[in-house]
């Protein structure tokens, strides 16, 4: 039965999965939940908005452009994404990410991907969400998707009497996914969502990896491994269809 207001494929693609019956999935969330880097997307928003100082937003900028480059590596940049909030109020944040995610991201959202999680919990599957995002982000978008705060692997640092501090917990991006997975989910992987090369580690460790959106490289490696590989309504590329 097609799921109400999904294409034939966007149905046929959830209708696919749910009859695996996996008992966990894990879910990258930047360009597999939602389009777009809800992370970058946030990084350049609380600086326009003056949530963290102008002279902390103005060598973040640089940082960034940095990382674009190929100067900085991935695990650094996500982490200093992270810990460049250091001394902001952990409940601000609670409350920036809020409303960044409602403003700019929930327009994002895949809608076949929302089905799929709904579904996947009525039949008794655990969800996890795996990102290099920071949590705050990342705890807002999980939850339109039914996955509890309890549940999302993302990036983060220690909070002290109620402040943000340059102290990470975690950095969840390319092998530290799959560690991160070991760590504290520590069972087989079953069905494991992703778009990125990044994601490529948490892939490997699943019986049913599925390429969603995937970019360029992990659709290459889906490709020649024989992956699922699937693309929401309106992200195929050129002489592409699901």
């Amino acid at each position: 039965m097609r799921a109400s207001g999904l294409a034939q494929s966007a149905s046929n693609f959830v209708a696919s999965v749910l009859a695996l019956k996996p008992a966990i999935a894990v879910f990258d969330c930047d360009g597999t939940l939602w389009s777009g880097d809800a992370g970058a997307d946030f990084f350049y928003w609380e600086i326009e908005h003056g949530i963290v100082r102008a002279e902390v937003g103005e060598w973040a900028r640089g940082r960034y452009q940095d990382y674009v480059a190929g100067r900085v590596t991935e695990v650094q940049m996500c982490g200093e994404m992270v810990t460049m909030n250091r001394g902001v109020s952990d409940a601000v944040l609670q409350r920036a990410a809020r409303e960044f995610f409602d403003e700019v991201v929930s327009p994002r959202i895949f809608p076949e991907m929302q089905e799929l999680t709904r579904r996947l919990a009525s039949q008794g599957c655990e969800l996890w969400a795996v990102s290099s995002t920071n949590d705050w982000v990342v705890e807002v978008g999980a939850e339109r998707f039914g996955i509890p705060p309890c549940r999302v692997l993302a990036a983060r640092v220690h909070v002290e009497n109620g402040l943000a501090t340059d102290r990470l917990i975690r950095v969840p991006t390319d092998e530290l996914k799959a560690v991160v997975i070991r760590e504290e989910i520590g069972r087989p992987m079953e069905a494991v969502f992703g778009n990125s090369i990044h994601d490529l580690a948490m892939l490997e460790m699943a019986k049913w990896p599925f390429c969603v959106n995937p970019n360029p490289d992990l659709e290459k490696v889906a490709r020649e491994r024989g992956w699922t590989v699937y693309w929401p309504a309106g992200q195929q590329p050129p002489g592409v269809s699901n």
